[in-house]
C-alpha cells in the first residue's frame, strides 16, 4: 500500500515578495509622477511592441485629467487613448517609448506581475519566484545599482501558518503604510489602491488576519 506521503506532492518553496524601487529622472513615469506628488500611476499591464511597449494605465488623483494632459503630452508617449475619466480616476491605453520601467523583470526571465504602481518616483512591483529565481533576480537588481527596498517576503510552501500568504503581505504593507498607527498615515482607500484591490477585499482580508493574529494571541494568554 502506498503512503499518503508518497503520494502527496512535494512542496516546492516559493517566494513572494514586493519592492520598491526609485526610478531615473529621465523616465517618462517618474518626470509625470514626481510633477504630481498626490498622484497614483497605475500600470495595468504593458507588452513589448517593437521598440516600444504597449500598456493600459490607471491615474489616481485630485485632478486625473491634469495628469493623463501631463502625460499626453510627454514626448515619449504616442497615440495615448484616453479610455475613461471620473471622479479621481483616469484610464488609458497608449505606447512609451521607455521600456526602462520594467524590462529589467523581462531580462530576468521572471515575467512582471501587473499592477506595478508608481508614486512621486517611485515604483512598487511584486513578485512570485522559486527560491532560486528569487535568488538571480536580486543579484540582477543589485548589478543595475539602483536604490531600492525589499518591502514583504512571504515563503508559500509553510503549512499549517497562522496566516495565509495574503493575509501575511496585506497585514505587512498595511503596517509598514502606517495603517495601523493611531491617528493612521494611510487611508483604507490608499492602502487598498497601494495592493491594487478594492476597498472591501483589502478591508475582509486585513480584518480576518488580525482576528487570527488576536485569537492566537488570547488563546496563548489564557
Amino acid at each position: 500500500m502506498v503512503s499518503a506521503a508518497i503520494l502527496r506532492p512535494r512542496a516546492v518553496d516559493m517566494i513572494r515578495a514586493r519592492f520598491r524601487m526609485t526610478l531615473p529622472d529621465d523616465v517618462w513615469v517618474s518626470e509625470v509622477s514626481r510633477s504630481f506628488s498626490d498622484a497614483t500611476l497605475r500600470l495595468l499591464t504593458g507588452v513589448p511592441k517593437g521598440d516600444r511597449a504597449l500598456e493600459l494605465g490607471e491615474v489616481r488623483a485630485e485632478s486625473p485629467e491634469s495628469v493623463t494632459d501631463a502625460i499626453q503630452e510627454h514626448a515619449d508617449i504616442f497615440k495615448y487613448d484616453q479610455l475613461y475619466v471620473g471622479d479621481r480616476r483616469a484610464i488609458g491605453q497608449y505606447e512609451a517609448d521607455e521600456k526602462s520601467l520594467y524590462e529589467f523583470l523581462w531580462a530576468s526571465s521572471l515575467p512582471p506581475e501587473f499592477q506595478i504602481l508608481v508614486e512621486n518616483g517611485e515604483m512598487e512591483f511584486g513578485l512570485t519566484a522559486t527560491r532560486d529565481q528569487f535568488e538571480a533576480f536580486g543579484s540582477a537588481l543589485d548589478d543595475t545599482g539602483r536604490q531600492y527596498d525589499l518591502l514583504t517576503l512571504v515563503h508559500t510552501d509553510e503549512e499549517d501558518a497562522l496566516l495565509t500568504d495574503r493575509q501575511r503581505e496585506y497585514l505587512t504593507v498595511a503596517y509598514r503604510r502606517g495603517y495601523f498607527e493611531v491617528p493612521r498615515e494611510c487611508t483604507l482607500a490608499e492602502l487598498a489602491a497601494t495592493l491594487g484591490v478594492d476597498k472591501s477585499s483589502a478591508s475582509g482580508t486585513i480584518r480576518r488576519g488580525a482576528g487570527r493574529i488576536i485569537g492566537q494571541f488570547i488563546v496563548s494568554c489564557e
